[in-house]
């Protein structure tokens, strides 16, 4: 992987849609950073959703980015969050190496009651419930799941809890979303949607900081407690808290710049960027066979003989399917 020390006169920008790793050697901290730009606005707009339920699924989006791009295996990474708020079920799927899909299942009546209370901020929407993180690796490999209550403040919160109680990573976690306004050469006006994540995590590789990183194994919460505690990981915990929401949706400012201004004093390294896209895996093939999975179903359609009519909840393509097609 190639990658590049930060120097204020030899930026090279990896632009909107790219996931940048990066790390802090002297702080034995690494993390990976993105700003989304045309990706996220065509999820969004695919779908046409109210203003607040779009803020909620690009933080959704952001988060499943910053962590699914940490894989290094063919497989998929799903967030799920179900609950009782106005939007009771989300879903982000990334594909690695880079492929993104979205949807979120909402109730009309209770999004306009929490947004004529002003309780309409992305975890207001959620209410309680569980957000799932899904590691799957295919067929043939186990799937790895870990669930974390809804707890806490923000989706930044619920996400330190489960790196606090399911990896035991010292991580902090900084998201932003934003509409722009952007004016056409006919004079007429557009809006568009942005999003920044971040992710640092304390990996200490040598000397008395080494730990040993697995898999989930009881490990008991005095060693999480030392680790927080470390002066390196106070240091970059703060530093990473003073972003401003601005500084991870400005399109004028880039990840590597933001990276400097946080790190400099330390140096700080960046790797080769990883592009992310927006790709629905759905196909007209696996809609036909998963009809077909129903067919024997008593209670499918009383016209289901003339065919079926379907639509993809991620991309929101109508499938028009024949009964033809199902002989």
């Amino acid at each position: 992987m190639s990658e590049q020390h930060l120097e204020p006169e030899e930026f090279s920008f990896a632009g909107d849609d790219v996931v940048v790793p990066f790390a802090v050697e002297p702080l034995d901290v690494r993390g990976r950073t993105i700003q989304m730009g045309a990706m996220l606005d065509t999820i969004l707009k695919r779908h046409d959703y109210p203003q607040d339920v779009s803020f909620l699924v690009a933080e959704l989006v952001v988060l499943s980015v910053i962590l699914g791009s940490s894989l290094k295996f063919d497989g998929n990474f799903i967030l799920q969050t179900q609950s009782d708020g106005p939007v009771s079920l989300a879903v982000v799927d990334f594909s690695t190496p880079d492929s993104v899909r979205a949807y979120a299942r909402f109730d009309k009546d209770a999004l306009a009651k929490a947004t004529e209370e002003g309780k309409a901020s992305p975890r207001e929407l959620l209410g309680n419930g569980v957000m799932a993180l899904t590691i799957d690796q295919g067929q043939h490999m186990q799937r790895y799941q870990g669930i974390v209550a809804l707890d806490g403040a923000s989706l930044e919160e619920v996400a330190h809890q489960y790196f606090q109680q399911s990896e035991q990573i010292p991580t902090k976690v900084k998201m932003s979303v934003a509409q722009i306004i952007r004016r056409l050469e006919d004079g007429s006006v557009e809006t568009a949607w942005r999003a920044g994540g971040l992710i640092t995590q304390f990996l200490p590789e040598a000397g008395e900081r080494i730990v040993t990183r697995d898999l989930p194994s009881g490990r008991d919460d005095e060693d999480m407690d030392d680790r927080e505690d470390d002066e390196a990981w106070t240091e970059a915990a703060a530093l990473v808290s003073t972003i401003g929401d601005d500084e991870l949706t400005d399109p004028n400012i880039s990840v590597e710049r933001l990276l400097y201004r946080l790190f400099h004093e330390h140096g700080v390294r960046v790797f080769e960027g990883i592009p992310v896209r927006e790709n629905c895996t759905c196909s007209r093939e696996k809609v036909i066979a998963l009809v077909k999975r129903f067919e024997d179903d008593p209670e499918k359609p009383a016209n289901a003989d003339e065919g079926y009519e379907t639509k993809c909840e991620f991309c929101s393509t109508i499938y028009k399917i024949t009964a033809n097609e199902l002989a």
